[in-house]
């Protein structure tokens, strides 16, 4: 038998409180609540559901069964809320970085989710373009764990620190005053657009280097990619692609030509990405990428750049749930009364500077140039407005076919327990939004619900 985990007193009583205002209003039994609770898999934030359903007889019109919402408690039905982000629904983003892992993986392995499997023999790699330099900040540990001096410099800011991980310093300007906030506001801003580019530049260079117009490239080669967006300890974005070239016949993937090799992939990333160039509106400033990082993706790893895919599924779907809350900053809109509290609600000085750049930046009295970035509304976000998983249509399946097949498995598991044959009814249903999220009472139930079940296993 489970044992409860103890409780403060105070949130032992508001528990004792929700469980009796449960029982109320459910006539004296809390099981559908906690029936409920159980089907949503440790959602923390539902979705608050109201409505009613009726299943007729096709032929006969006779009304089979009802179900309605009156009989739940609060009348109300809760659903899971599905919010891909780890700091709103842990339970949920995990079901999203699932998704997103066999996603990619289809991609790389093939012979899976209409992937077919000589998708395995054609070039991969896995491709990390990165934003410019906005001014010096605190570093932490490189990429092989070691911890260097963060900035020893003669003249201008310095700092002789060794960073941890986990130092909030990391990712903080040397020095603020100086440091370009609109600039990478801006950058931010446009990154999706800096990536659509790439994409174009990577096409023409490669039907250069092939002796091959535009056109017939397009119907010889295909380029498939699959990325994720991830915010650095500096607020700002960078991406993380896997990049595969295919042949095509058509629709059809085929083997690419023999002259596409992962050299020639290695070096058309570098040149493209070194050509792009954007001009930012208000300033002029010109935006580019800057660091560019391409490593190989083999079956079988033949030397320490090599990654397997299985690694590069698990280290793209790692990004998936994240966003720029991980960089110091809100995982929600900002409103007017936010910019004057933002270091009360946990936000850095400098997460802060950035959101008050894009606050200012979107006043359309201002800087109207600026008002198709509505740098307002994705404030939280410093400046980026793009998709945070974004792929080509040929590189895999999608999450919609993956949470239709899911849906499907768990509605064929209803029906078979239905008493009649769903192929010979009709479901009427009506259903409307009446909110989201658990009272504070209930939250701290099914919280406890749940770390009991985790003592148990």
């Amino acid at each position: 038998m489970t044992q409860a985990p103890e409780l403060p007193a105070g949130l032992d009583d508001l528990i004792r409180q929700t469980i009796r205002d449960l029982a109320r209003r459910s006539n004296h039994d809390v099981t559908r609540w906690l029936r409920q609770v159980d089907r949503l898999h440790g959602c923390t934030d539902p979705i608050r559901l109201t409505g009613d359903t009726h299943t007729l007889d096709n032929a006969t019109g006779e009304v089979l069964r009802t179900y309605s919402t009156r009989e739940e408690p609060h009348g109300q039905l809760l659903v899971r809320c599905g919010n891909r982000r780890s700091s709103r629904c842990p339970a949920c983003a995990e079901i999203y970085r699932r998704d997103t892992f066999h996603l990619i993986r289809a991609g790389l392995l093939g012979g899976d989710k209409g992937v077919p499997a000589a998708v395995r023999t054609h070039p991969r790699v896995l491709a990390t373009l990165t934003a410019p330099s906005f001014g010096p900040v605190h570093r932490g540990p490189d990429k092989g764990g070691t911890t260097p001096v963060c900035h020893p410099r003669r003249t201008g800011p310095a700092c002789f620190t060794h960073h941890q991980n986990g130092d909030p310093t990391i990712g903080q300007p040397l020095d603020p005053d100086t440091y370009d906030y609109t600039g990478h506001v801006l950058w931010n801003a446009h990154a999706g657009a800096l990536w659509h580019r790439f994409t174009v530049y990577f096409r023409q260079q490669l039907a250069a280097a092939a002796g091959m117009s535009r056109k017939d490239f397009a119907q010889r080669v295909r380029l498939s990619f699959a990325k994720v967006a991830e915010y650095q300890a500096r607020g700002v974005v960078h991406f993380h692609a896997v990049i595969r070239l295919d042949g095509r016949a058509g629709d059809d993937l085929t083997d690419p030509p023999a002259w596409v090799t992962l050299d020639l992939l290695d070096s058309v990333i570098h040149t493209a990405a070194q050509a792009v160039r954007l001009k930012a509106p208000a300033t002029g400033q010109p935006l580019t990428w800057g660091t560019i990082d391409v490593r190989p993706i083999r079956s079988t790893s033949l030397t320490d750049n090599d990654l397997s895919e299985v690694a590069v599924a698990g280290y793209i779907a790692k990004y998936a749930t994240k966003a720029a809350e991980t960089s110091g900053t809100l995982d929600r809109r900002v409103t007017h009364r936010d910019l004057a509290r933002l270091r009360a609600q946990g936000v850095t000085d400098h997460a802060a500077r950035l959101i008050r750049t894009a606050w200012d930046l979107g006043d359309p009295n201002i800087h109207p140039d600026l008002a198709e970035l509505r740098l307002r509304q994705w404030a939280h976000m410093l400046g980026f407005r793009g998709h945070f998983s974004t792929k080509s249509r040929a590189y895999s399946t999608t999450l919609t076919a993956l949470r239709r097949a899911r849906l499907d498995y768990r509605e064929a598991q209803e029906l078979r327990r239905l008493p009649h044959d769903p192929s010979t009814t009709l479901v009427l249903a009506h259903w409307k939004y009446a909110g989201q999220g658990y009272t504070p009472g209930e939250s701290a139930l099914a919280a406890s619900i749940s770390k009991g079940d985790d003592h148990g296993h």
